[in-house]
């Protein structure tokens, strides 16, 4: 006999134990595997294919909500800090809209004051520390920079002067 498929709770909360996740995301994987699971018991004609996978899921999401193992504050947490030591604000806060989530006005402040100090730190990873010589590789250096999602102020900052400039207001 197959081992029965973990319901949707169990499985919400094997996810929810390996990383935070935000309300979309989860709601997104709860729904392609309610479907595929009615998907398969039609196929199959086993059982009745559960009726409203959409209800389930969000009410799978509600019960998650309500028992403090879903939060949207600990999962915007956990990705400004797994992505502040190597990308710029534009980029944390893009990655964040895909979510659906948002930095409070307390976190946004922390990262715009932090930028340039995160930057520099990135930029002399990758390049040394040393300021570019030629315009090629200013441009380079810039590219670099605005692709790890550094704003234009910062980029223009580090690649002008480099290591030398002390960190200070924008």
């Amino acid at each position: 006999m197959a081992a029965r498929p973990l319901s949707l709770k169990a499985r919400a909360l094997q996810w929810l134990a390996q990383r935070e996740h935000s309300r979309v995301e989860l709601r997104r994987k709860l729904l392609r595997l309610a479907r595929q699971r009615a998907a398969e018991a039609a196929e199959t004609g086993e059982e009745d294919p559960p009726a409203g996978a959409e209800a389930e899921a969000e009410a799978v999401l509600d019960w998650l909500a309500a028992h403090h193992y879903l939060s949207e504050a600990r999962f915007v947490e956990s990705r400004v800090n797994a992505r502040a030591s190597r990308y710029g604000n534009l980029r944390i806060r893009q990655e964040l809209g895909q979510h659906g989530a948002s930095l409070d006005p307390v976190a946004a402040e922390q990262l715009k004051e932090s930028e340039l100090a995160r930057a520099r730190a990135v930029w002399a990873r990758k390049y040394g520390g040393d300021p570019a010589g030629t315009a090629v590789e200013r441009a380079r250096q810039t590219r670099f920079l605005a692709g790890r999602g550094f704003s234009s102020e910062v980029i223009r900052r580090i690649v002008r002067t480099g290591a030398a400039e002390p960190d200070g207001p924008l």
